[in-house]
């Protein structure tokens, strides 16, 4: 492995030139990709930039197919760049390859990607999370510097939680959707992995801003994220949610209890919040979800693109078996239960009472962040668990995202960062909330308890190379 990896990107950009920095990366994965599986495609003849970087593979790009972990779009490969990959070519950047990921992105472990899960460098018997499992084994595992992930409800967060690394998921319109396959159109983001806090708040000055081409892109100016980072949190107000720790226990909360009392000690002041509705995020969050995501599936029917089954004979034959052929159970399973929240006789009943309780949940966040400069929560209940231990119980899974749904329902800003370990040496994780386009004050936060902590520094057991 080489050492320049383990470098930051702020620190390692400036040792070596680019085509040296990409050739290490595309070494480092090429040793251990066979192991992890994090990478479903790998440029291996990319133009050397200034930043190798990976992005999740529902982020579409010219070069790579963008296959969204699915067999339906096992070989499609899009006319077209997401804005973000646009952008970060445009500033030197080189995409060396797409990273595995939960089918369509619905899943918390990565277990339910077509083509394999990808395995935690912690320990390669355990889930890396979900969805973009990948992209967070691949940082975590010194294969790149920084990876593109993306967010419905956690799968940014959760998976650099348990894979001991930092994720972003910006404010909702921050940065574009343009080229990311939709799953929830109301919830998702392009979120960040790496390494270091300046490195994620590097990222996202580049990928930010506003795009014509997604008509839910804010206008909102984006900044020098990188600006504060070294302020400290001296006066800062954090705000823990009473509601989120009541039923928490054990190592997750004792970790939990230490990472706040660093945060005192570096002067900042502690409240107790109260969020009701935070208790309903994972049921709000599952029926608004998957109501989305069977109507944007609709367009994967076996006609303009994608898998299209031998067997078919007539029309309703090509909608039926390929996308019987090409969806895995999981989606399957969504989409069917999206479909019922829909239909008549049960839409007010379930998809627009959700839609009441969500409105309600985001009153009571965007009251409860007036008064607090961030909300603070672990960002998993627990660290990574085995694979296969929960794919026979989809509700213990789903509620894997109970500290992280909160914030795509609601739109803001959540940042996780590494807290410490759990006694069997998994990563735990802390989580940061702010107010809407209050990224900086975010990385604000997370760079000083990174700093004071160092937890990013240390290496997991496997690292590639």
């Amino acid at each position: 492995m080489s050492e320049l990896l383990e470098l930051p990107w702020s620190e390692a950009r400036d040792q070596v030139s680019p085509r040296e920095y990409v050739e290490a990366s595309l070494r480092a994965i090429e040793a251990g990709n066979g192991a992890l599986n994090a990478f479903l495609h790998v440029h291996g003849e990319a133009v050397p930039g200034v930043l190798p970087i990976a992005v999740k593979d529902n982020i579409v790009t010219t070069d790579m197919p963008s296959t969204c972990g699915s067999r339906i779009l096992r070989d499609f490969r899009s006319p077209f760049d997401a804005t973000v990959v646009t952008r970060l070519r445009a500033r030197g950047a080189t995409i060396v390859g797409k990273t595995n990921m939960d089918e369509f992105a619905m899943g918390s472990s990565n277990e339910h990607s077509a083509f394999g899960p990808a395995r935690n460098p912690w320990d390669t018997e355990r889930v890396t999370g979900g969805s973009s499992g990948g992209s967070a084994a691949a940082v975590a595992a010194r294969m790149v510097p920084a990876a593109l992930g993306s967010e419905t409800g956690g799968s940014v967060r959760q998976p650099a939680a348990l894979c001991g690394v930092v994720g972003l998921k910006p404010t909702y319109g921050r940065v574009s959707r343009y080229g990311l396959v939709a799953f929830a159109s109301g919830l998702d983001q392009i979120g960040i992995v790496t390494k270091t806090v300046r490195d994620c708040a590097e990222v996202l000055g580049v990928i930010a801003g506003h795009d014509p081409l997604d008509s839910t892109s804010s206008r909102e100016p984006a900044g020098d994220y990188t600006a504060g980072l070294d302020s400290g949190v001296k006066g800062l107000r954090f705000g823990v949610v009473r509601e989120a720790l009541e039923q928490l226990e054990g190592e997750v909360r004792a970790n939990f209890d230490a990472a706040v009392e660093v945060l005192r000690r570096g002067g900042a002041v502690i409240d107790e919040v109260s969020v009701p509705a935070i208790g309903y995020a994972i049921a709000i969050y599952y029926i608004v979800a998957n109501a989305e995501a069977s109507a944007n599936l609709s367009r994967f029917d076996g006609i303009r693109y994608g898998h299209r089954s031998e067997r078919a004979r007539t029309l309703a034959d090509v909608y039926s078996e390929s996308r019987g052929e090409g969806f895995g159970p999981e989606v399957k399973r969504r989409i069917m239960l999206g479909t019922f929240a829909l239909s008549s006789g049960y839409y007010d009943a379930y998809y627009g009472r959700a839609q009441r309780v969500r409105a309600r949940l985001r009153h009571e966040m965007t009251e409860a962040l007036r008064g607090v400069d961030a909300l603070i929560t672990p960002t998993t209940p627990e660290p990574a668990f085995r694979i296969g231990e929960k794919t026979s119980d989809p509700l213990s899974m789903y509620l894997s995202d109970i500290f992280t749904a909160p914030a795509n329902l609601v739109g803001i800003p959540a940042i996780a960062v590494p807290s410490g370990f759990s006694t069997t040496g998994l990563p735990l994780s802390l989580q940061f909330m702010g107010r809407h386009f209050g990224e900086q004050s975010l990385f604000r936060a997370a760079g000083f308890y990174e700093g004071e902590t160092g937890y990013w520094k240390r290496r997991p057991p496997f690292v590639a190379g």
